[in-house]
């Protein structure tokens, strides 16, 4: 068994990123639409701050959405978490008026 120190990890490969959308008119199940280590994470963040899409920390989640294939819906696991984020996301909204 082998244990990786996550912020070692972080300094070698760089930042992690996902991307998921979720419209609750077209969508059954949140999906992972763009993810990447690196340089492409760090691209996607760009975009996200370039496009004011909202950006949420959780080295966890990152780690796991990894795991997914492009295009694949959210494991059922994962949906207590990503309900908490679309909560704060449509608190910001609501705050905020974007």
């Amino acid at each position: 068994m082998m244990y990786v120190n996550q912020v070692n990890r972080r300094k070698i490969n760089g930042p992690s990123a996902g991307v998921i959308r979720y419209d609750e008119n077209q969508d059954k199940a949140p999906q992972l639409i763009a993810q990447g280590t690196g340089s492409v994470a760090q691209k996607i963040i760009q975009l996200a701050h370039q496009n004011d899409i909202p950006l949420q920390e959780d080295e966890t989640l990152v780690s796991h959405l990894l795991d997914l294939d492009l295009g694949d819906s959210i494991p059922p696991q994962l949906y207590a978490v990503i309900a908490e984020i679309l909560l704060l996301l449509e608190e910001l909204d609501k705050q905020y008026g974007g």
